[in-house]
């Protein structure tokens, strides 16, 4: 029989694993942490600094601040062209990504309430499509753009854009979790037709998935590089990123395009960041959608 002098003992021997572990979890957080905030950290000071402290490597000294100078540099450049860019950018990734978002789940609806012939084998193609990687895809993407005339045009980038394999595929699976069969049901007993079922009651129930899909898709549009690369030579077309690596590749002959490489880069993670938190929300009111009361 275990003693009352034995127990605290004990309890303090078994609590020292569970102690050891809590402290070994959380500094792998607090690392992984760091790992993420410090090249933000480092483009948060460096946008700040003029040609001779970035070559001279004095990014994290807080002796001298040039934002304001680096930012007008950087509108005033090339006539204004990084706002183009940045405008570009935010053509091909907002109404790309948002036009994306509802494609995929229209498909996604179709393969989860419809059954036609072939449907599985489809969608089978659908997640064969997810294997490739969009890089192998871009020679034949430009052959076919050659072919069809739109070669360095806007409809090169944009329309590419539009197809989201794995987008699919995630809004079936939401679809499958937040769509109710009874509800579709009900409203189709209502009289509504199959239109209206799916813009009225199932479009809002699987807005979370949109949600997802449209910030996945505006991420990869964004940070899309190699496919505008082949498609475009006209620099006013160019998106963020490709005008940004233009200017990168001319620093060794003009290193004042320094700090306007850095400074474009910090503006150029704004859209992102304000486009994660505003649409959050949404993550949360779905958490409850589609539930059958």
């Amino acid at each position: 029989m275990t003693t009352a002098t034995e127990r605290p003992g004990s309890r303090r021997s078994a609590g020292r694993p569970w102690s050891l572990s809590r402290a070994a979890v959380n500094g792998v957080l607090v690392l992984a942490t760091a790992y993420t905030l410090l090249p933000l950290g480092w483009l948060l000071t460096a946008a700040a600094k003029n040609t001779g402290d970035l070559l001279g490597g004095r990014t994290l000294s807080p002796a001298s601040w040039h934002l304001g100078a680096n930012l007008h540099a950087l509108f005033t450049a090339g006539d204004g062209v990084y706002v183009r860019w940045y405008a570009n950018s935010l053509l091909y990734a907002g109404i790309g990504a948002l036009l994306c978002a509802l494609v995929c789940v229209c498909a996604g609806y179709a393969f989860h309430v419809y059954r036609f012939p072939g449907k599985e084998q489809l969608f089978g193609l659908v997640l064969l499509g997810v294997l490739v990687p969009t890089t192998a895809l871009a020679l034949p993407m430009y052959l076919l753009a050659s072919k069809l005339g739109v070669v360095n045009t806007f409809w090169a980038v944009f329309v590419p854009s539009l197809v989201n394999p794995f987008g699919v595929y995630l809004a079936r699976v939401f679809c499958a979790g937040y769509v109710p069969g009874e509800v579709l049901e009900a409203a189709r007993m209502d009289g509504a037709g199959e239109l209206r079922t799916f813009w009225s009651v199932g479009l809002p129930m699987v807005m979370p998935g949109l949600v997802t899909v449209f910030l996945f898709q505006f991420t990869a549009i964004w940070n899309n590089f190699f496919l505008p690369l082949v498609m475009l030579s006209d620099n006013r077309l160019f998106p963020l990123s490709l005008g940004l690596y233009s200017w990168n590749t001319q620093t060794h002959a003009f290193p004042e395009y320094y700090p306007l490489v850095v400074t474009g880069s910090l503006l150029g993670i704004v859209p992102l960041v304000v486009a994660f938190i505003a649409l959050q929300r949404h993550w949360k009111a779905g958490l409850t959608a589609g539930s059958v009361k």
